[in-house]
């Protein structure tokens, strides 16, 4: 049984989708496999020592407002904050002008007033594709710091890798501001806590009664037979708990992305099942005969493939599915920057944010590994890169089209494998977005309403307006002019002076009225690298490279 082996990391993918065996598992067994030969329990977030507020009052003085919404950038405007939620949205002046002091909102005693002048305001990025409990065992305050940093206040947490205990006592600790995190959505593996294998439909409603019990906020599918996800979705919807779906090369032949939102699934992640959805002149992938999918690199390596075997842009075939989706109010979460580095691995293998940002165990967790979960630059060629630049050219116009033709496409992560880092992650994802053919201005209303419509939070998060929580994010510099300036590492500049610096940047993460220090949350984050590092001994070396030879 499953339970009793020593896995390698790779394998609890392929166990997710052997419902005999995998829902065997205890919650804790199951993220032992995940973490492999680092199999401790990750470290909860420690009480929080960061943030100020909330206040009586915080008043946000001269930002220009990108609200969310779809509109276009407004101020300067003050923006009035009672305790956690917005108040009041204030136009003080108009832009080059100086700002008449009668038009502003008055601060009283014990009220709190940042001077945000010439910078941005957000919404609260939401990320909704985030796991927390990764392979490699690091401090879950780590994680959070740099979400934070990076101006994400809300996750969608798709696993529950830690297990439901782990991950609810820290959603309800994020949700009191006990600790210095986001907002957590649970959403938890199909089956996970089960007694014993779901086999039956009944069995899977039992199932889904047990973990709406439970409080969880969704659940997370992979390559489950049909019967067994149609029966489930069911039961969630009945108990009001949404959906998300890695739709993998194991169950997608009986089960592709239009099946499953045909079956009530609420959001799919990644690409998977998608493009099998728009095949017209095959049922099933053109695997080579010698393909085995427990070969990771068979697996990301072939899946490159993919988009060039369905049928093509503006085909019958692409107009029907993109039409059912758009019927059914289907929200697809792509997650192009987990497989950024697919077309180019150099780039994402050398980011400059590596060297102060990865903890060793991360960084060890990249390395080509046979028994990693992707891990597996085996012999990453030049053919690999050309595929996955072609895979994402028609994919990126998939989505850029589903955007167009008014379907819901939100920003999510997955980072912790793949040369990809929480935070840095996320933005690159949104960098992604835009390459994709999306205004800025629509990139970041993927990044906030679109997200919280996704989850079923519009009325509470995901736009800057009266009523709604206060959840922003303060920038700066201008994030539509260059969406590069949000990373932790900031923007590279030449002033007139001929002198080189770095703007952008998060300035501040207001998460329900408590006012965050973007880069002291990051400068904590280097130092828990740094004292890692310290620890173990460990320099950075590029793979192959022998460790004398820092690169």
């Amino acid at each position: 049984m499953i339970r009793r082996l020593a896995l390698p990391a790779f394998v609890w993918i392929v166990a997710f989708t052997a419902a005999a065996s995998a829902q065997q598992s205890s919650g804790q067994e199951q993220a032992a496999q995940r973490r492999g030969r680092n199999a401790e329990e990750m470290p909860k977030a420690p009480p929080r020592a960061e943030g100020e507020g909330p206040f009586p009052h915080l008043i946000i003085r001269g930002v220009t407002l990108i609200d969310g919404t779809g509109a276009p950038p407004a101020g300067p405007v003050d923006i009035v904050i009672e305790q956690n939620r917005i108040a009041e949205i204030h136009s003080v002046g108009a832009p080059h002008t100086k700002i008449d002091p009668a038009r502003r909102p008055k601060a009283g005693p014990g009220d709190r007033e940042l001077d945000c002048e010439g910078m941005y305001a957000l919404p609260g990025l939401i990320d909704m594709h985030t796991h927390i409990g990764p392979v490699t065992s690091v401090p879950a305050e780590y994680l959070f710091k740099l979400w934070m940093g990076h101006g994400v206040t809300t996750i969608r947490e798709v696993l529950a890798g830690n297990g439901i205990d782990w991950m609810l006592e820290e959603r309800g600790k994020s949700d009191r501001n006990e600790i210095t995190a986001p907002r957590i959505k649970s959403y938890v593996r199909f089956g996970m806590g089960a007694k014993s294998a779901i086999t039956t439909p009944q069995q899977a409603r039992e199932w889904v009664d047990w973990l709406a019990g439970r409080g969880a906020d969704g659940i997370k599918f992979f390559g489950t037979p049909p019967q067994i996800i149609a029966a489930a979705l069911d039961e969630a919807k009945k108990k009001g708990l949404r959906s998300a779906a890695h739709l993998d090369q194991t169950g997608v032949a009986r089960v592709n992305a239009l099946t499953a939102a045909r079956f009530g699934l609420t959001s799919m992640e990644h690409w998977y099942g998608l493009p099998e959805a728009l095949f017209d002149d095959r049922t099933i992938q053109n695997y080579p005969l010698d393909y085995n999918y427990a070969n990771e690199q068979d697996r990301f390596g072939k899946a490159g493939e993919l988009w060039a075997q369905a049928a093509p842009p503006g085909s019958k075939k692409w107009d029907e599915v993109m039409d059912e989706f758009l019927k059914l109010d289907f929200t697809i979460d792509p997650t192009f920057t987990i497989y950024d580095a697919n077309r180019d691995l150099m780039r994402a293998r050398r980011a400059e944010w590596h060297e102060q940002y990865t903890m060793p165990a991360i960084w060890r967790h990249y390395a080509p590994n046979r028994n990693d979960h992707g891990s597996y630059w085996y012999y990453w060629t030049t053919e690999d890169e050309v595929k996955w630049k072609h895979n994402y050219q028609i994919w990126q116009q998939f989505i850029n089209e589903y955007k167009n033709r008014g379907g819901r496409v939100t920003t999510g992560e997955d980072a912790g494998f793949i040369y990809s880092l929480y935070g840095f992650g996320y933005i690159r994802e949104l960098e992604l977005l835009r390459e994709a053919g999306f205004h800025p201005i629509e990139v970041f209303r993927s990044a906030t309403l679109y997200g919280a419509q996704a989850l079923g939070l519009a009325d509470q998060l995901g736009s800057v307006e009266a009523g709604k929580l206060a959840d922003l994010v303060i920038v700066p510099v201008n994030p539509l002019e260059n969406i590069a300036a949000l990373y932790g590492t900031g923007a590279i500049k030449l002033n007139d002076d001929g002198s080189v610096v770095r703007v952008g940047g998060v300035r501040y993460t207001i998460k329900d009225g408590i006012v965050y220090d973007a880069p002291k949350l990051l400068a904590d984050v280097r130092r828990m690298v740094a004292e890692a590092k310290q620890k173990e001994h460990f320099t950075i070396t590029q793979p192959g490279m022998p460790p004398d030879k820092p690169q």
